[in-house]
């Protein structure tokens, strides 16, 4: 094929990615143009009802995770098919979820080609809604910018409360925005926007449910689990000051700490923390040192685990060996997947009183910590944040240390309550939030 023309494929319902030679305008089946016209006839297609998403799928990062959990459901819609606009980052997926994914995967490799030789131009494709990724400072990302849907929904899971009066403006033009928690919901609406619609983020449960034959591992230890990047939003530095004391008291304890991330540069935000007087080394891959971290902040080699980077569907065989999950984060944007899905699992579970989690706590099915100060900021940016007090922490920790009963019921009640946060639940109603945007996409 000459350099100057390209393949229009349309991913037609049969799944499947059909190239046709001859060049029929009107129909658009597919057609062979010249690359000037790619992005002017793509507006004309007609594509089955679509979903489209602007950031990427994976299983190693939270906004991986949810994007592929949320792909993963939208397929067994009926009639309905979504589109990938960048291509995944998958570390570790079953045989049988890729070739589910296959035919995606091969009309994203085809639409990043094509998109590659029309830098700079805006594609709107027919018939499909897109959802746009939106950052921290609520701007949207390079290929937000390229593509359009007859319906375009912005996505937010923002940890700071001050913004740019141009990006609150600019996001008005959003058909809706989607906030991943009600604290989210309620910073925007105190913004003037009119348009939000809180929706939580899911759960896998077909992964992530109580284990019934308990404890495989170590079952002479007592494993406290703390999950999330390293950084100062995090908290981990709480969980270390807390985990140093409650191990001086219980040598048989034992902190397993997925903290890794493909973003390491995060944990300088730890400069910041009161509790902790250095931040990780890092190796010659430029990973961090965790467990030499730790060590210098005073837990041993031997009471620290370093889980390391933790594809999403290994997660579940890590935490059927867990007492207790502790999460004395300063901030949640969205409800912190890692602590639903412990939540899911019916281990007990520890949630700072704060933002996103203020959607997931209640005495009834977690342990709540209650004391939160004000986290301090030089411009306002930490508002809403809360600041978990070590020793509240630490007195969770021994109300866990008994495995009691009553501590083991208040984890399954966390289970049964989350099942109503099942993937398959939220994804249908994004699906009918979008439907309910208009008559057709």
């Amino acid at each position: 094929m000459p350099t100057n023309q390209l393949r229009v494929v349309q991913y037609i319902h049969e799944k499947k990615l059909k190239e046709l030679s001859n060049c029929n305008i009107n129909g658009l089946k597919g057609c062979i143009c010249s690359a000037s016209k790619f992005f002017k006839i793509i507006r004309q297609i007609k594509l089955m009802e679509r979903i489209a998403i602007t950031w990427q799928v994976s299983d190693v990062s939270g906004w991986g995770v949810f994007g592929l959990n949320l792909i993963n459901q939208l397929i067994k819609i009926d009639g309905l098919q979504p589109l990938l606009l960048l291509p995944p980052d998958l570390k570790n997926i079953d045989p049988i979820s890729q070739r589910l994914l296959e035919p995606l995967l091969k009309e994203q490799s085809e639409l990043s080609r094509l998109s590659s030789l029309n830098i700079g131009k805006i594609a709107k494709i027919s018939g499909a809604a897109v959802l746009h990724h939106l950052t921290d400072a609520l701007t949207i990302s390079d290929v937000s910018k390229t593509f359009k849907g007859d319906k375009n929904l912005g996505i937010v899971f923002f940890e700071t409360t001050t913004f740019d009066k141009l990006a609150l403006q600019h996001i008005e033009e959003f058909d809706s925005i989607i906030a991943g928690s009600s604290w989210n919901g309620e910073v925007l609406q105190e913004q003037g926007l009119k348009n939000i619609q809180v929706l939580l983020q899911g759960v896998d449960t077909s992964l992530f449910r109580p284990f019934s034959n308990g404890r495989e591992k170590l079952s002479n230890r007592f494993i406290i689990f703390s999950g999330g990047k390293l950084e100062y939003r995090k908290g981990q530095d709480i969980v270390l000051s807390a985990f140093k004391k409650f191990y001086s008291r219980h040598p048989d304890a034992i902190l397993a700490a997925m903290w890794h991330s493909p973003w390491p540069k995060a944990s300088r935000s730890m400069q910041l923390s009161p509790h902790v007087k250095s931040l990780p080394e890092l190796n010659k891959k430029g990973e961090q040192k965790i467990s030499k971290w730790a060590l210098q902040h005073g837990v041993p080699e031997s009471a620290f685990v370093d889980l390391g980077l933790v594809p999403n569907s290994y997660l579940p065989n890590i935490l059927r060996n867990v007492d207790a999950a502790v999460f004395p984060n300063r901030c949640e944007g969205g409800t912190n997947l890692v602590a639903m899905e412990c939540m899911a699992t019916g281990i007990p579970c520890v949630l700072s009183a704060n933002t996103g989690h203020l959607d997931l706590i209640s005495p009834q099915r977690c342990y709540v910590l209650s004391e939160q100060k004000k986290v301090p900021s030089a411009s306002g940016e930490t508002e809403g944040w809360g600041e978990s007090s070590v020793e509240e922490l630490l007195e969770l920790m021994e109300t866990l240390y008994d495995r009691s009963s009553k501590s083991q019921e208040r984890g399954i009640a966390g289970a049964r309550w989350i099942q109503n946060l099942s993937w398959n639940n939220q994804a249908r109603k994004l699906f009918n939030f979008i439907e309910s945007l208009g008559d057709e996409l």
